[in-house]
């Protein structure tokens, strides 16, 4: 791997754990998701599975919230979904798939927000089931709880952040990274 990518790479990882701490007034809504997803979207499954485990070592190690090492290991493994994902988002996507929409910027957009959504879906029924177990409640009821307004924060919040973020993103890490495109619309 040549320098510049793992300096990106590097990148990817402080933005996750710097933008979770900088945003830890706001209740689920982060950008380490977004951040994890695009380091597997541009550098691979392991990269992105990397990301999602070193972001949380840090973040979930020294969090101002608490540390529960049950629910730290759902969290760091849940997050690796998101970068395998990506990685897999990456050789599946074709634009020119989407049909229905003049732009295809807009279409890979949306498409991106509703993975996003549907992502955080996943991590978020697998947390709770871990913090329900933990906390000696009712499994469903701790999926219920953590929905209602927690999870639906963080669905939309990562649906908006997806739709807006990937395709500027991976865009501007492909141009400086150079080589294959990574197969999203520029226009």
């Amino acid at each position: 791997m040549d320098s510049k990518r793992l300096a990106i790479i590097a990148i990817l990882a402080s933005l996750s754990i710097g933008t979770n701490y900088a945003m830890i007034s706001l209740s689920n809504v982060k950008l380490m998701d977004l951040i994890v997803f695009i380091g597997g979207f541009c550098f691979g499954p392991l990269v992105g599975a990397l990301i999602g485990i070193v972001s949380w070592i840090v973040y979930g190690s020294l969090n101002p919230l608490g540390f529960s090492f049950p629910i730290w290991l759902s969290t760091m493994f849940s997050e690796v979904i998101y970068g395998i994902v990506g990685a897999f988002m990456r050789r599946s996507l074709s634009p020119k798939g989407l049909k229905g929409f003049k732009d295809e910027r807009v279409a890979v957009s949306i498409y991106f927000g509703i993975i996003g959504m549907f992502l955080t879906l996943i991590y978020d029924i697998i947390t709770n089931i871990v913090f329900g177990y933990v906390s000696g409640w009712n499994i469903l009821f701790a999926i219920i709880v953590g929905f209602v307004p927690f999870g639906f924060v963080h669905m939309a919040s990562n649906a908006f952040f997806f739709g807006l973020g990937c395709v500027p993103t991976i865009n501007a890490i492909s141009k400086i990274v150079g080589g294959e495109s990574c197969d999203v619309s520029e226009k």
